[in-house]
This record gives structure tokens, C-alpha cells and sequence, in this order.
């Protein structure tokens, strides 16, 4: 069970991370290119503001643009996400950001006023089957991420610790049997310490035993272990930067080939 109290004040948090971070930005800083292929600073902004229209039903702004013909747009989520930032990016700094507000302040109020049987509801989600409450829980995920692909661009680094960090990081933890297990193919009986050094610090542990899966300890020393930083995690599992571009930031212990499997298969979002 992914509880509302815990998910919900973390999300309107981040909208409100969000909004100071964009209330600071001169319109030119508006159109700086960022780490998404074909993505200015507003287009993530309208990328976010399309997602959250989209749960109240709303369509996006008329787009005449093939999307579906756009290299970085390879599947039905990202032709969905890409007419939001076509329709809105004829609109002004000034007009995106007011339409942030409103939505994010709609999107509250139905938030707040949910139950936690409504958050355990059945649910699709950009990860599958689930439930409503892992939905939500992934777009905190994705509006901090989006976050820090703003403040990348525009050199103003920051809420990279704390709980909006740490809320989507606990996304991050359902892929990690997938990325071990499959993606690194670490072999039965394999254990795994991905150890994050800050600005979050915490250290996830995943074992292999028929299917790999994450565990609170492990009964010894790792097979593998893989150091870096909790913003280079993200990063890299965002499919943001390259491992191979930063692999010397990345500190490993134990087996370095699984280790090294292990940072080559973190990138895994869609």
C-alpha cells in the first residue's frame, strides 16, 4: 500500500518547488534547451502541466505537428506528452506559468480530498497495472525530475536533498529488480548494495534468489557494490546523461563486472 498522507503533501510540495523555481526565470531562461532531446525549459513545463490537465480530462491545444515523426518520440505516452508541448509552445512565459498555478492548484484540492481507498484503487500507470497511488507516487517522480532538468539547464541547482528528493527516489526502488536482475542479468545467488553518497544517503540492497528483488539486508558482504551520488543516480536512470559519460564517478566494490552491468542498466524510464 503506497499511503496518500505520505505521497500527496511530498507532490504539492514539489509543485510549489517547482513554481518558486519558475517565478525566478528571466523568458529567456524560458527557452534554454535541456537534457530531453527537443525540450526547452517551458516545454518541460508544459510537459508537466499537460500530464495533470490530461487526469482531469481536459485535451490538449490543437497541434498540427506529425509528433509521431519527432526521433524522441517513440511511443503512444510520449505522442501524448509531445501534443501538450507543441500546443503550448506558442504561449508565453508568463501565460505557462500561470497555467502551471491554476492546474496544480485544481490538481490539489482533488488530491487532498481523496480517501486512502481511492489511492488503493486499480489503476493504469506508465509502469503497467497498479494502482492509483503509484500513479501519483510517479508523478512525483517525474515533476521532480522535470524539476532538475530545468535547473540543470539554467545552472541553478537545488531541492536536490530532503523529502521531494527522497519521494522520488522511492520510485526509483520498484525498478531495481528489474535492473538487476534482467537488465544486469546478475546471476541466482547474486546480491547487490547500490550505495547513494548524497545529497540523499541511503543504501538499497538487492538479492537474487529466483527472481532478484530488493531486501532490507543481506546476510553478508555484497557481491557488487556501485557508489554515486543520489543526483547521478537519477540522472542515469532518467536516461538524462550517458553512463559512459560519467563511469568515473561511479565507485564499485566487489565483482566490477556486475557492478559495471549494474551502471550500464540503470537508465529506465520510457
Amino acid at each position: 500500500m503506497i499511503a496518500k498522507d505520505a505521497v500527496v503533501p511530498v507532490l504539492v510540495a514539489e509543485w510549489a518547488s517547482i513554481d518558486e523555481l519558475l517565478g525566478s526565470l528571466g523568458d529567456a531562461q524560458w527557452t534554454t534547451p535541456t537534457a530531453l532531446p527537443g525540450w526547452s525549459v517551458q516545454d518541460n513545463v508544459s510537459h508537466i502541466i499537460g500530464t495533470e490537465c490530461a487526469l482531469t480530462g481536459e485535451t490538449p491545444p490543437p497541434c498540427a505537428a506529425d509528433v509521431r515523426g519527432f526521433s524522441h518520440v517513440r511511443n503512444d505516452i510520449g505522442a501524448a506528452n509531445e501534443h501538450w508541448v507543441q500546443g503550448l509552445r506558442g504561449e508565453s512565459p508568463t501565460t505557462v506559468l500561470e497555467r502551471f498555478r491554476a492546474i496544480t492548484a485544481v490538481r490539489r484540492k482533488v488530491l487532498e480530498a481523496m480517501s486512502q481507498k481511492d489511492f488503493d484503487a486499480p489503476s493504469w500507470t506508465p509502469a503497467g497495472q497498479g494502482t492509483y497511488g503509484r500513479f501519483i507516487r510517479i508523478r512525483l517522480f517525474d515533476c521532480w525530475m522535470h524539476e532538475q532538468d530545468i535547473r540543470d539547464a539554467v545552472g541553478m541547482p537545488g531541492n536536490d536533498g530532503g523529502r521531494c528528493a527522497e519521494g522520488a527516489l522511492s520510485e526509483v526502488v520498484s525498478a531495481l529488480g528489474y535492473i538487476v536482475g534482467k537488465r544486469a542479468g546478475a546471476p541466482n545467488g547474486a546480491t547487490v548494495t547500490i550505495e547513494l553518497t548524497g545529497p540523499v544517503r541511503l543504501a538499497w540492497h538487492i538479492a537474487v534468489d529466483g527472481r532478484a528483488k530488493v531486501v532490507d539486508e543481506l546476510p553478508g558482504p555484497a557481491t557488487a557494490t556501485v557508489r554515486l551520488s543520489s543526483n547521478l543516480l537519477t540522472r542515469l536512470a532518467g536516461g538524462r546523461v550517458p553512463v559512459e559519460s560519467r563511469i568515473e564517478e561511479i565507485g564499485f566494490g566487489g565483482d566490477t563486472d556486475l557492478g559495471r552491468r549494474v551502471a550500464f542498466a540503470l537508465p529506465f524510464t520510457i
